[in-house]
């Protein structure tokens, strides 16, 4: 049977081959398939094949497809790729970014920085076309597969149909080769925005969709412009359209944005010439550039009501979508990943209750609002659509360039930052007195130097109790789930950063941290009774 692929590929990385399950009598059992090879399915299967599980991830392309797509990659997204093993060469590869400037107009309203302090392995944001991204966790998927690491990527292979057992799922899939039959305990769809899967299953989502329309043009050429991303708000070029946006890409490619409007020719937009007139109108009539990929975008903020569905569960744009402006997209589902991967873990291996998994949809589902919250008020401060909104946005960006009050009204697109999980149900007690808000319960763990070595490095896989010049024991275990101790003194960081982001106005600390590196519960002295409550409730038998 014919299955040409339905776009061309910038790296072939999983070329289809003929398995032994084809030929298998009767449906072979896998104990968690992945539908979707994207960055979001691969971290996920990294993150559980490197714990010990068996997964095999399916994808109807034989590797990853042209064109830039995300390209923002937030610190939280590289912290979870360097914990993985990957976050290196991404950093190596990206362009490091931390200043952003805001233009009215042709004048420049203020500009930020996104990590004005030190002390963080990763910077706040690189900019990496997304292939690259796919390529550099693929890599790392047949590193591990050369450890022995139980990671598989069938390429080509693509999901028709699924239905639903009572202690599986049986998939249905086709190949170059014709059908077969796999079963699976358990079905993680990370397919897209499109999700067959989600449609399968009868699933729709629930939001917003945005009338406008937004064009992509990333550019190769040699130009001066600093490192920075550029925000303009009715742009002073010709045919730029309400906003544009410029920064740059690794191998000098640049990706600019312009905003059209809803009502467009988008076969007149996407023709060459007139692409190449908006942006001869940004860059002036004699800069020299190539046209690397164009594309005509609309968005959407959107979710599922819930993420998990019995033994299938949805994670990034399979499961929530949001615009592009302020990076939230690939950034959220690698968050989502990461939250799950510890999780089933720990049910499959009989440690954990199987409504473990229900908050992994109380909480990526909450991190999904909050991103739809933000993208949401971005787009309609970028793109007014009344009188009355368009005469508050052009009086906040008036206001903005001379008084500092006015600046965090202007919205640009907040850009991702991580997720703190307040008030769920896996968040402890907080009795550490005057303890930094920024490392409370539920939040991500913040970076902070350790000599030659950055904190987030030295935290395990597993569940760890952070100690701040306190007593506690080196290893406690509850539930069968082992505690490790990771024993600090504030004065190891001469820097300052570890006692002003862990200890605040207290003298001594105690944090128990999750597999994903988020804060369950902190103390200013060690209590065995609260921290077997706590990591209790961490695994959901509280």
């Amino acid at each position: 049977m014919n299955m040409e692929p339905r776009y061309r590929l910038a790296f072939e990385l999983y070329p289809y081959e003929k398995h032994a399950d084809q030929d298998a009598s009767v449906p072979v059992r896998h104990p968690i398939v992945i539908v979707g090879a994207g960055p979001i399915g691969v971290a996920t299967a990294l993150d559980l094949g490197q714990r010990g599980q068996p997964v095999l991830v399916l994808d109807d392309h034989e590797g990853i497809g042209e064109g830039s797509r995300a390209i923002c990659f937030s610190q939280r997204c590289l912290e979870i790729a360097d914990r993985l093993g990957c976050g290196e060469a991404m950093v190596e590869k990206g362009v490091v970014w931390n200043l952003g400037k805001v233009f009215h107009g042709a004048d420049r309203v203020f500009e930020f920085n996104l990590q004005p302090e030190d002390g963080h392995k990763n910077p706040a944001f690189i900019n990496l076309q997304q292939p690259y991204f796919e390529r550099f966790l693929v890599d790392h998927v047949r590193a591990e597969q050369a450890k022995g690491t139980p990671i598989e990527i069938r390429g080509r292979n693509r999901v028709t149909a699924l239905e639903e057992k009572d202690d599986h799922i049986l998939l249905s899939i086709e190949t170059p080769d014709g059908p077969y039959q796999i079963e699976t305990d358990w079905l993680i769809a990370c397919d897209g925005a499109r999700s067959p899967l989600r449609d399968m299953m009868g699933l729709g989502f629930e939001g917003r969709v945005f009338e406008d329309n937004f064009l992509i043009a990333d550019v190769k050429m040699t130009a001066d412009f600093p490192t920075e991303r550029w925000f303009w708000f009715e742009p002073p070029f010709k045919d730029s359209g309400q906003s544009a946006l410029l920064h740059k890409q690794p191998d000098d490619v640049w990706r600019i944005d312009f905003q059209l409007g809803w009502d467009i020719d988008r076969e007149k937009e996407l023709d060459e010439a007139n692409i190449r007139a908006r942006v001869d109108a940004m860059l002036g009539p004699d800069a020299e550039y190539e046209l690397e990929w164009t594309s005509i975008y609309t968005f959407q903020c959107r979710r599922m009501e819930a993420f998990r569905h019995g033994r299938v569960m949805f994670a990034g744009d399979a499961a929530h979508q949001v615009s592009p402006f302020g990076a939230r997209g690939a950034n959220s589902g690698m968050q989502d990943a990461e939250n799950l991967a510890w999780k089933l873990d720990l049910v499959i291996r009989g440690l954990a209750p199987d409504s473990l998994l229900e908050t992994y949809s109380e909480e990526r589902v909450y991190g999904a609002d909050e991103n739809i919250l933000n993208s949401t008020r971005a787009t309609d401060f970028i793109t007014p659509k009344t009188e009355i909104s368009t005469l508050f946005r052009n009086a906040v960006l008036h206001l903005a360039h001379d008084h500092p009050f006015a600046r965090p009204l202007v919205n640009s697109g907040r850009l991702s930052v991580p997720c703190t999980y307040d008030g769920l149900s896996l968040t402890g007690d907080d009795t550490l007195p005057g303890g930094p808000g920024r490392t409370r319960p539920g939040a991500p763990c913040v970076d902070a130097p350790l000599g030659n070595q950055f904190l987030l490095n030295t935290l395990g896989q597993g569940f760890t109790l952070l100690t701040i010049d306190a007593e506690a024991p080196d290893d406690l275990t509850e539930v069968q789930i082992s505690i490790t101790r990771l024993a600090l003194c504030a004065e190891d960081d001469a820097t300052g950063a570890l006692a002003e982001r862990y200890l605040g106005d207290t003298q001594s600390a105690v944090y128990l941290i999750r597999p994903d590196h988020h804060v369950v519960a902190r103390w200013a002295a060690f209590d065995e009774g609260a921290t077997r409550t706590a990591l209790r409730r961490a695994i959901g038998q509280e």
